[in-house]
Order: structure tokens, then C-alpha cells, then sequence
């Protein structure tokens, strides 16, 4: 790192604020990869120098961290697309991103600490500390979110730190201060509107999405953060609470919690009628000209992203049975077309083993698992499981819904069970429409779960297979049936849940 290479003396390169925009000028500015690299070595640099004067490592720290601005708004636009990035380049923007954003949050938190301990330079600070706190949360929002699209575990010491800044801004009475984040930005911002967007994005079971959500989700709490409010009081309608005294990731608030004077409630219910209005306009394909998301998002993207934070507000979804701790081996096969070809495996004599997994706990409705690093890579939100339980015959399907990783680096796992038995059925076009389904196809037949109602079917089919013109047929237990689209229940990584109708076919005899 460049901070090896300079002696600890006012004398560093970027001690004067002249010297530092001259250097900025020498920047790459065709390579927006090195650019950043270089700007986050140059961040850290200076944040590391004890020996810059305060007042000029804040605007030192505040000119190379404008400087990166529209680079990396460039960078995460194409971070974040709709497409499906190549694993080396996902992984190489996600490290130029990440890095810098942790830096650049390290640098103005050691700011901050600085400051706080009354260092010679801070009278300059005390002017522009709403500044210097509102970059610090922006910062840090940041770092989340790229910790959270590898499902990543956070350091205790990010919450601690946003808890010194809540206590500080309070105490300085600052928290409603209006501040430009940025000069390239339009608009003010506020502590509080920085640390209820963190708050209130982070609390939206962003460990429940999928990267694409998750970013999609923080730019529309973004683009509300001022409808978000943090008092000291449980009030009713309170989403979050944040404990400045025993800091952590944002609790949901319970009914009946008990409550002390350090605790401090989020409550989003102002969100709720601007996302009511941002949804019907959404579903008549329209985007809103004030809705700052960049390009190349959809209506029906953003309308899904919408609808999950309105759903979250309004009711947050709760345990719907319980959990028992319970240690169970289960073979896995991860995908849909590894799931047709283990369901067929009286064929398949080559095949090879199924992976083996230790189940934790269990309930009504799914199972969590842990995972060591090296198994979980090609885990993510949406992707289907086959599961069978030791000493079972049948298979069964999983859908995982939750994804964390701990301090060390193994992934929890969370799946609800579609149910415990499948049939591989093949399907042929029965009517017209459809045009593009391809008869034979193999799809996976769900059996009914206790409690569902008869007349119906689910079923997992290939990706885009379904078309909701084109009725099917298929043999299911030695009977045929005419498959007639009802709706398309969700889309998994690599097959789509689909429900139909079924009328049983006269005279049928396992023969379609």
C-alpha cells in the first residue's frame, strides 16, 4: 500500500490540498478500475497519516472522495444490471466498490475519532461536522450494501460506530442540519435522513433478496429517506429499533418489548402512501420522471422492488411455524435440471453422488442448514433444491429464502420447502398459443401439501416454458390430464413455479 512508502511527516504528498489536485489530475481516466484503485490506495493513505493536520485530511479525504463520485455511480450501474455478469468481472467490480467504499467509511470515521478527542484542527471540523457526519453514514450505507450482495457478515463495529454518530449528532444537536452530500448531487440531506435510510433499507430483510433487489430496494429508501423518522418514544406504527448502547443490525419492533432510554425506533409508515402512488403509476408501465435510479430498469422490476418494501411495512412477514433444533443429513442436489435427472436416477446408473447437508433446525414449512465457504458458492437467493432426508425414498424441493454469513464465513442457509414429493412428468402442447413451447419437455409435478385445495397443480417447468395461451397435457399416477395456465406463481433462478388447472381426461389410460 501506498501509505508504506511515505515517512510519517507533514511532508506527505497529500498533506496540501494544492498537491492533492494536482495528483488527481495525473489519474487514469480510461481505466475506471485503476482509477478507483488508485483513489481508494490514496484514501487510505491519507486516512492512516496522523501527522496531517485534521482540517486538511477532512478536505484532503473530501476532495478524492468527490473526485470518485460519477466514476462509481458508472461502476454500480453496471454492477447492478438486470444481465447476468460474468463471474471474474462481477467479482472484480464488486472488489473496486467494496474497497473503496470501506476506505473511504474508515476515513471519515478516523475523522470523526479525531475530532472527538479534541485534536488541534478541529475548530475548523466543528463548521462543517454535519458534513463530515452525513459523508461518514453515506459511506458506510455503502459498505453495507456490498458487504450485503455477497451476503456477507457485518462487523459489530459498523453499528457501534453509527451509534457514536447518532449520540454525537444528537448531542450537537444537528440531526435535521440540511447538508449538499455532494456538489454533483441536487438537493440537501440530513444525518437523520442518512442513518433512517440506512436503518430502514438494512431492516427490510435485505438478507432475504436477491443482489439486484437489494440494490433496487436501497435507491427507493433512498429516494424516501425523508419520510423516515427516529424518536426516542415507541410509538405504535414503529418499524426498527437501534440500541446506542448495545449497538446491532436494526430489530424488529415487537408489541410488548420493553423499552429504555437508549433505544431509539424507525418508523417508515410515511413511506407508505408515496409508494402507493410510485406503484399504480408503475403498473401502467410508467416511470416516474423524479425517481432517480439510473437507466436501464424496468417498470416491472422496479414495481416488484416497490411492492416488497410497501408489503414489508405494512405487514413485515412473521415465523409462520416453529422452529426445532434437530440434526438431520440430507442428500441435495442443487438446480433444476439436477433435480429432473436425480428424480429419473433409476436410469441414471453414472450419476454421481448428491451433496450432503446437516440440517440445524427445522419447522412446518422449511429448514435452515450452515455451510462452510467453500460449498456456497454457487448458493443464492431463488435457487432450487432437490432435497431427500436420510432414510427417505422420495425427493422433495426446496426454494432457499435467506442467506448470512458469520465472522467465520460459513453460510447459513434458509429454504422453504415447495413440498416433500415430486413426479417428473412430460408435457405436450394441448391447444394453441405458446407457440414456442417445445413438446416432450420434462417438468418437475409437486404433490399436494396438506391443506391445499383439489383441482389444481403445480408444477416447476423450464424457464420461459410457460405461456399463460397455451394449455398443456400430461400423465400424472396413471391418469391424463388437460393442464390450463391459472398463473405464474414465482420465478426461481433456473425453472418458474406455475399453477393449473386440471380436468381429467375421459377414457384417459396413462396415455396422452
Amino acid at each position: 500500500m501506498l501509505s508504506g512508502i511515505f515517512s510519517k511527516k507533514s511532508d506527505h504528498p497529500m498533506a496540501d490540498i494544492k498537491s492533492a489536485q494536482a495528483f488527481l489530475e495525473d489519474l487514469p481516466k480510461n481505466d475506471v478500475h485503476k482509477l478507483l484503485m488508485e483513489l481508494t490506495e490514496w484514501i487510505e493513505s491519507v486516512s492512516d497519516n496522523d501527522e496531517i493536520k485534521l482540517d486538511q485530511q477532512f478536505a484532503v479525504l473530501c476532495l478524492l472522495d468527490e473526485a470518485a463520485q460519477s466514476h462509481i455511480r458508472k461502476l454500480s450501474r453496471e454492477y447492478f444490471t438486470p444481465n447476468e455478469l460474468g463471474k471474474f468481472q462481477e467479482n472484480r467490480m464488486w472488489l473496486s466498490l467494496g474497497n473503496l467504499s470501506r476506505h473511504t467509511a474508515e476515513g471519515y470515521l478516523k475523522i470523526f475519532d479525531r475530532y472527538c478527542s479534541a485534536e488541534k484542527g478541529g475548530n475548523t471540523i466543528k463548521a462543517k461536522l454535519p458534513l463530515l457526519l452525513v459523508r461518514a453514514v453515506s459511506s458506510m450505507a455503502v459498505q453495507l450494501k456490498f458487504i450485503s450482495v455477497r451476503y456477507g457478515y457485518v462487523d459489530k463495529a459498523l453499528w457501534t460506530n453509527l451509534a457514536k454518530i447518532l449520540s454525537h449528532a444528537e448531542l450537537q444537536e444537528c440531526m435535521d442540519t440540511p447538508v449538499n452530500l455532494y456538489p454533483s448531487l441536487i438537493g440537501n440531506t440530513s444525518v437523520k435522513y442518512e442513518i433512517g435510510h440506512l436503518l430502514g433499507w438494512f431492516g427490510c430483510g435485505v438478507n432475504t433478496l436477491k443482489p439486484l433487489y437489494m440494490h433496487l430496494t436501497e435507491r427507493l429508501v433512498a429516494q424516501y429517506s425523508m419520510d423516515i423518522d427516529i424518536h426516542p418514544i415507541l410509538n405504535e406504527n414503529d418499524l426498527f429499533s437501534f440500541d446506542l448502547n448495545c449497538p446491532s443490525a436494526p430489530m424488529r419492533v415487537k408489541v410488548d418489548a420493553s423499552t429504555s432510554p437508549s433505544m431509539r425506533f424507525v418508523n417508515m409508515t410515511a413511506m407508505k402512501p408515496k409508494l402507493e402512488t410510485l406503484i399504480q403509476t408503475l403498473r401502467k408501465k410508467v416511470i416516474p420522471g423524479e425517481l432517480t435510479m439510473g437507466v436501464g430498469y424496468s417498470p416491472e422490476l422496479m414495481l416488484d422492488a416497490a411492492k416488497y418494501l410497501l408489503n414489508y411495512i405494512i405487514s413485515p412477514p412473521i415465523r409462520r411455524s416453529v422452529r426445532r433444533s434437530v440434526k438431520i443429513n440430507m442428500n441435495v442436489e442443487q438446480g433444476f435440471a439436477n433435480t429432473i435427472d436425480r428424480t429419473n436416477a433409476g436410469l441414471n446408473f453414472d450419476q454421481k453422488k448428491p451433496l450432503q447437508w446437516q440440517i440445524e433446525d427445522i419447522s412446518a414449512n422449511g429448514f435452515r442448514t450452515v455451510l462452510p465457504s467453500q460449498l456456497s458458492d454457487d448458493i443464492r437467493i431463488g435457487s432450487l433444491l432437490g432435497v431427500q432426508p436420510t432414510g427417505m425414498q422420495n425427493w422433495g424441493v426446496a426454494v432457499v429464502r435467506r442467506m448470512m454469513r458469520d465472522e467465520k464465513n460459513q453460510l447459513h442457509v434458509g429454504a422453504e420447502m415447495l413440498t416433500n414429493q415430486v413426479a417428473p412428468v412430460a408435457l405436450v402442447q394441448g391447444g394453441k398459443g405458446g407457440s414456442a413451447f417445445e413438446d416432450g419437455q420434462t417438468a418437475l409435478w409437486l404433490y399436494e401439501k396438506p391443506g391445499e385445495l383439489e383441482g389444481g397443480a403445480r408444477l416447476l417447468m423450464r424457464t420461459d416454458a410457460y405461456a399463460s395461451d397455451c394449455s398443456l397435457l400430461s400423465e400424472f399416477n396413471g391418469e391424463d390430464y388437460l393442464l390450463i395456465p391459472v398463473q405464474l406463481l414465482e420465478r426461481c433462478l433456473d425453472c418458474d413455479l406455475v399453477q393449473f388447472r386440471l380436468i381429467k381426461q375421459e377414457g384417459s389410460s396413462g396415455h396422452f
